[in-house]
């Protein structure tokens, strides 16, 4: 059995190095504009390198234009101005991107957005993300064998930062550093919910610019098609999707055995089993203590394997990984955020498939953890930590079935794009908000739209056509049951109005049934039915 396991392992580690091919990643600091004088100048607009021009304009792909920013009121949660660089981001570093056209994106205006293709970004395309454990063995080890690569493949066009703007005295000492694909992305996962520096040893911690609000379901969207993308560029698999784990009412981690993510090392039970390549990755940006107290930014040093003890948690916090019943509860919140807009808020479906609040009554209890929050718990290890937590190469299956509820929620309740708040929210969480650490930019409220729209669909949402025709009713059914108590009214009020109607009409014929011959209609029924009809206005 050893053998066998060996001999994945290697064919798989073997895979992943014939594959690797330098191609561009989607990260923070686009390498063209890493430079002090783009940073002086506070422009990123890099040239396409399809026609050699700025964002493509030659090609009217693009243009460089200053940066929009959103002036819409914050929440209380932040009470500082001036003290983050990722406040009103990206407009620290640059206050000019390039604003691609049509359905151009990308830091150049490159590439095409979510769920378009082709040379001019004009084809329509649809891809499915399925189930890890409906993937046939080749599909499967293929899957295992790309996320090797993005451990072992540069990030050609992005740098990540290893110091603020401040401690890069403004940009003329650059404090940027190289790193792989897989890496990029945990990092920025890491930057997007770290600590507010605030000099000497004070941080603030109540920040995040990717939990506990709004965005957390947006930002994650985002995050996972950016990551898709990669991997389809640096494998030429133009039809890769990440997969998902679909855990509910599951009784313990079944994708934690060195067939799928990894089993349990049989002499330390806080790693994972040497027979799995996963045992020999690195983590990085794990020990967020040691970096508030020194004031910096994690630097992607290596800083231990990945650690993983799954269902030895705290069981008065995480019982149980969250079940069907749970789920199906969070579905009928009609609500997508309410009141304080944090992990405080009541009756709010963000806030309880985040997991702040109860999967039973919606109510805010920080000291559980349902639904998402649950998973990162149970797992005990990497995952447990936020801004570490995407070390785990689980946060990827995790995060792709959470998104799969988001979507659920979104075809169930049909929600117009005024739903998602643009105001009030935490920092960084408005509908108008750029997401941060992302360049290119884009809006929360972009992603608050179906996946269909963004490209991408789930194997089990592809319902027949009578549980789709069902779906659909479901919020014009909710609507109706609302406002059925007017209905009534109306029916009632409308009903007395016919009869006081038909009591004066009946009286007026009765009245003209006794009026003489010289003041009798000069137009009858027979003559001009059509004439007398054109006469009735209310």
């Amino acid at each position: 059995m050893m053998l066998s396991c060996c001999s994945v392992r290697m064919s798989l580690f073997a895979m992943g190095f014939l594959l690797v091919i330098l191609q561009p990643s989607t990260g923070q600091f686009p390498r063209a504009c890493a430079n002090t004088q783009s940073l002086l100048r506070k422009e990123c607009c890099p040239l396409w390198d399809g026609d050699g021009s700025p964002c493509g304009e030659s090609s009217n792909r693009g243009a460089c234009q200053a940066i929009l920013l959103s002036q819409a009121p914050l929440g209380p949660q932040f009470p500082f101005s001036g003290v983050d660089d990722r406040e009103d981001w990206p407009s620290v570093f640059y206050n000019r991107t390039c604003k691609c056209k049509g359905n151009f994106m990308g830091f150049n205006c490159g590439e095409c957005k979510f769920g378009f293709s082709g040379l001019n970004c004009t084809e329509r395309r649809l891809r499915t993300r399925r189930n890890i454990f409906q993937l046939t063995n080749s599909e499967k080890d293929k899957f295992l064998a790309y996320l090797n690569l993005a451990k072992n493949t540069p990030s050609q066009d992005y740098v990540i930062a290893t110091g603020t703007y401040t401690q890069m005295n403004n940009g003329s000492n650059l404090m940027f550093r190289n790193i792989n694909m897989y890496d990029l992305f945990v990092w920025m996962h890491y930057y997007a919910s770290r600590d507010t520096l605030l000099g000497g040893s004070n941080v603030w911690r109540d920040i995040d610019f990717a939990h506990e609000a709004p965005g957390f379901l947006p930002w994650h969207r985002l995050f996972l098609l950016l990551w898709e993308r990669e991997i389809q560029k640096i494998t030429g698999d133009e039809n890769f999707t990440i997969p998902y784990w679909d855990w509910r009412d599951a009784e313990d981690c079944v994708v934690c055995t060195d067939e799928y993510m990894g089993g349990r090392h049989p002499a330390n039970p806080n790693l994972l089993s040497p027979a799995s390549f996963f045992s020999s990755w690195q983590v990085i940006c794990t020990r967020s203590e040691e970096y508030n107290s020194q004031q910096s930014l994690c630097n992607a040093t290596s800083e231990g394997p990945i650690l993983r003890n799954p269902g030895n948690n705290d069981k008065s916090r995480t019982p149980r990984l969250p079940s069907s019943a749970e789920v199906e509860f969070c579905l009928s919140l009609t609500q997508y955020e309410s009141g304080s807009m944090d992990k405080m808020a009541n009756y709010s479906f963000r806030n309880t498939l985040e997991g702040f609040a109860d999967p039973h009554t919606a109510i805010s209890n920080i000291s559980q953890s349902g639904l998402h929050n649950a998973l990162h718990i149970y797992m005990n290890g990497s995952m447990s930590q936020v801004q570490g937590s995407a070390n785990d190469p689980i946060f990827l299956l995790h995060h792709a079935f959470v998104d799969s509820i988001f979507e659920r929620w979104l075809r169930r309740h049909r929600p117009i794009l005024e739903v998602y708040p643009a105001a009030n929210a935490p920092i960084g969480h408005n509908r108008e908000n750029y997401m941060v650490p992302f360049i290119p930019l884009y809006r929360n409220g972009e992603f608050f739209i179906p996946s269909r729209e963004l490209g991408y669909d789930y194997e089990y949402l592809q319902e027949p056509a009578l549980d789709s025709f069902q779906e659909f009713l479901i919020p014009y059914l909710e609507q109706a049951r609302q406002i059925w108590p007017w209905l009534v009214g109306a029916a009632v009020i409308g009903g007395i109005v016919t009869a006081v109607l038909s009591s004066l009409i009946l009286a007026c014929k009765k009245k003209r049934a006794g009026t003489s011959p010289e003041i009798q209609p000069l137009l009858t029924e027979s003559e001009d039915y059509n004439n007398i009809s054109y006469q009735s206005h209310f």
